[in-house]
């Protein structure tokens, strides 16, 4: 049913297009309108992980149905927008953890598993780059599917204030 390859940079627009359908729609549930908003500013595209070869797409009959990455870079959570969160320094395999980065289903095809094969895939590639644990900046709304996963918190935390907002996320993190 789905088909899953790596990123490149033709594929831009339409990631684009499927994040703003999941944060518009999937986060409905957990955050008020000015915290959906406000969270446009922490999340987003990082054409970093589309550079490094780490961002994983999920399509169904030609049309894109998910995406997810994760990175050998310090940087944890955010887009190319919010460049306060940005830190391109690598990773120490051996001493420090994967980032899962990025993580969107559009909304026509949630619940059918596929940001758990997404997350496996990114697990696995972590993994065979030698690291031993991956962690993650989660959303609310997908904070259920990574405990499922097997991650664990690590610390709630709360975006920087975008217009008054700050948006509530949840540091996870998970051995490989």
């Amino acid at each position: 049913m789905f088909s899953f390859r790596w990123a490149n940079s033709s594929d831009l627009s339409a990631i684009a297009v499927l994040m703003d359908r999941a944060i518009a729609t999937l986060q409905q549930p957990f955050l008020s309108p000015a915290e959906i908003a406000a969270s446009r500013a922490v999340m987003g595209l990082d054409t970093q992980l589309i550079a490094d070869g780490t961002y994983l797409l999920a399509e169904c009959e030609s049309r894109l149905a998910g995406c997810g990455g994760w990175s050998a870079r310090a940087t944890l959570y955010g887009g190319d927008h919010s460049t306060s969160l940005r830190d391109a320094a690598m990773l120490d395999p051996a001493t420090q953890a994967a980032r899962i980065r990025a993580m969107y289903t559009d909304p026509d095809f949630t619940r059918r598993g596929l940001g758990r094969m997404i997350l496996t895939r990114c697990e696995d590639a972590a993994r065979e780059a030698g690291f031993r644990r991956a962690e993650m900046m989660a959303t609310l709304a997908g904070e259920p599917l990574y405990r499922a996963c097997g991650y664990e918190v690590i610390e709630p935390v709360r975006s920087a204030p975008v217009d008054g907002v700050s948006v509530p996320l949840i540091r996870m993190g998970k051995a490989l």
